[in-house]
């Protein structure tokens, strides 16, 4: 971006809620035209909201919700992604109301899409719903129409008070926007819960966290710092903007006084080369992605066409989070992007979760923030655990109110290093609780170490080991998803699904592969990638027996049980996670599309005469372009 700000003061006074920023830079002369986000439909389909005009509008958003509201009332936030969702997260702070902010489901509710919208509404119980006035017209018409036989969701809807997006920005009142200050400041305070976002659901049903105005400033504020993140910044993101990173990117784009150049998840897994052109169009410095993103920008991101050129020597921070973050998936693509002026010094493997805000940790530094010298903190240069990366480095003084401890599960004493155990946290940043679950609450929110006189920690439910001299932590899998073998060992289930995929990664998909036990048989489940014409009963029967020897050459875990699915029937939360447990429950159900089916014993020595067998027949056939039939083969 052209814009220069030379004279940013990195500690002017921090401000107890993130609206309270947005005014800051609004009054200042050089901000005046600056765009604080940037809706990128397309590369050439482009829409901007200055910090003058975002403040302006905020502040007609909030006044125009004092007529139908009273200060406090929660309100549900039905719009896709773009401008105005980012005016009504902001303007429903100022008003002092509860906002929930979720994907709008489908108005026809045909196809069992409206589960969470009930959810949603049964515990929050909003006074209202803002969305856009043609959503709000197809939900009157669902209302009225005689085919509507779900009483249930008829009821809630109708006891919802419906706000139109477009009158609340266009309305008739004259407001005079004020550049008040904290001390006359009329809309959620630090210590007033302003947030209900909702957990992935990636191991199990999502949970409403509630989120205070001031965690939420603390968070993006440790962001800001970590990142290095300041007013000649540029962010490109395409991720969900109702929850967790997504979200935190919007509130964190405002406290840094950076721009953010928004598009939609869609956008992005439609044309995965458009994130690459946005980054190299708007000279991006920061973007954050899921780990997923990297295979599949390498595969589909059309490196090579000429149409417009991939420049990413501007980016300082590529943020990788949704762990694990495995170390050669990220050194294919800086291999890969290299050439197009990425620097290795910009990974950022990071660890964040809903239960913080969304921000904990990441292992990148600064090169002036690092007393070790330049690379010290820096990929290539950081450690392995296991073919992880790690996503914090503990006992660091840029996070001196931020405890990060590993815990023995079973006795709540801290782990020696190098020993597994449950990541705790302890922040200012650390959320309230979840709405209406007291005990799970107190489970989660307020973990104590046996024996000592501690502070409260909020217990993430992920296993995580601390390793080296300067106290790398990484990652190593969920609690909840972690599977006992036959001998007594525990092991991860992406292990399992990454091997499995590399046993033949040209005709599964990356991201798409479920690993669980059923009873005590081991199973995965794998989408196939979409081909043209049907493939043969020989070459997928190779691809079940090439899976599970993978996974015993990398893993030495036997696999009972391959099934081969029709693309998109592995289960996703919104934001790319694997939903095993779904999954597993869809698979037994009988609701996925099966292409073929394997079940093995014990004997695992007969893999070499199959896969013998298995590369005649690929050889015979070529490279396999052709698209999977939807009838079940079941190879028994």
């Amino acid at each position: 971006m052209p814009y220069q700000y030379e004279n940013y003061d990195p500690s002017f006074p921090d401000q107890p809620v993130v609206d309270l920023y947005l005014p800051v830079w609004a009054r200042l002369p050089a901000f005046h035209s600056k765009p604080a986000f940037i809706w990128a439909q397309d590369l050439h389909s482009t829409t901007l909201l200055t910090y003058h005009q975002l403040n302006a509008t905020v502040h007609l958003i909030s006044s125009q919700l004092h007529g139908p509201l009273q200060r406090g009332d929660t309100v549900l936030l039905l719009c896709s992604p773009g401008l105005d969702l980012v005016e009504l997260i902001f303007g429903c702070q100022r008003a002092g109301l509860l906002s929930v902010p979720m994907v709008p489901p489908h108005p026809s509710f045909s196809k069992q899409n409206y589960h969470h919208l009930i959810r949603a509404i049964s515990q929050t119980k909003p006074k209202a719903a803002i969305a856009h006035s043609h959503y709000i017209s197809t939900i009157r018409h669902y209302l009225s129409s005689p085919h509507n036989n779900n009483t249930k969701l008829a009821h809630m809807l109708q006891t919802i008070h419906w706000i139109s997006i477009d009158q609340l920005k266009h309305g008739k009142a004259t407001v005079t926007v004020n550049n008040s200050d904290s001390l006359t400041y009329s809309g959620c305070k630090a210590d007033e819960v302003y947030l209900v976002q909702y957990t992935s659901g990636a191991t199990g049903i999502p949970k409403p966290v509630l989120v205070t105005a001031g965690s939420a400033a603390h968070n993006v504020r440790t962001a800001r710092k970590a990142y290095d993140l300041h007013p000649n910044s540029t962010i490109v993101s395409w991720l969900p903007q109702y929850h967790d990173c997504g979200l935190m990117f919007l509130l964190l784009t405002i406290v840094s006084g950076a721009t953010c150049v928004l598009t939609s998840p869609n956008a992005f897994i439609k044309r995965p080369r458009l994130w690459l052109e946005l980054l190299s169009e708007f000279k991006a410095t920061c973007t954050p992605v899921p780990s997923f993103t990297l295979p599949l920008v390498i595969k589909r991101g059309g490196i090579h066409q000429r149409d417009l050129p991939i420049n990413l020597s501007t980016l300082k921070n590529l943020i990788i989070i949704n762990e694990p973050i495995y170390r050669d998936s990220v050194e294919e693509f800086v291999h890969t992007f290299s050439p197009f002026g990425l620097s290795p010094s910009s990974i950022s493997p990071s660890y964040g979760l809903a239960e913080n805000c969304t921000f904990v940790s990441t292992a990148w530094r600064s090169c002036h923030s690092d007393n070790d010298g330049a690379y010290a903190s820096s990929f290539p240069d950081f450690p392995t655990h296991n073919k992880l990366l790690p996503v914090a480095r503990l006992g660091n003084v840029e996070q001196e109110d931020v405890d990060i401890m590993v815990v023995n599960e079973e006795t709540l004493e801290p782990t020696e290093d190098g020993v597994e155990g449950e990541i705790w946290v302890a922040s200012p940043s650390n959320a309230s609780g979840y709405l209406g679950h007291p005990s799970l609450t107190r489970e989660v929110f307020h973990g104590r170490l046996r024996n000592m006189v501690s502070k409260c920690f909020l217990r993430t439910g992920d296993k995580g080991i601390v390793k080296g001299e300067k106290r790398y932590l990484f990652v190593t899998g969920r609690c909840q998803d972690a599977m006992e073998l036959e001998n007594g060992e525990k092991v991860h289930p992406h292990y399992i699904e990454t091997a499995a995929y590399n046993s033949c990664s040209k005709l599964l998909r990356g991201g798409c592969i479920a690993a669980f036990k059923v009873s005590a048989t081991v199973v995965v489940v794998a989408e196939m990638q979409r081909f043209e014409k049907d493939v043969d009963v020989v070459v997928l029967k190779w691809v079940c027996e090439g899976i599970k020897e993978g996974v015993w050459k990398e893993g030495k875990v036997e696999v009972g049980r391959v099934v081969l699915v029709k693309s998109e029937c592995v289960p996703k939360t919104t934001s790319g996670k694997l939903q095993r447990g779904r999954c597993k429950e869809k698979l037994l159900a009988g609701e996925m599309v099966i292409l073929a089916e394997m079940r093995f014993g014990k004997d695992v020595t007969d893999f070499k005469r199959t896969q013998k067998e298995g590369d005649e027949a690929w050889g015979e056939k070529g490279n396999v372009n052709s698209s999977l039939s939807c009838m079940p083969i079941s190879l028994l």
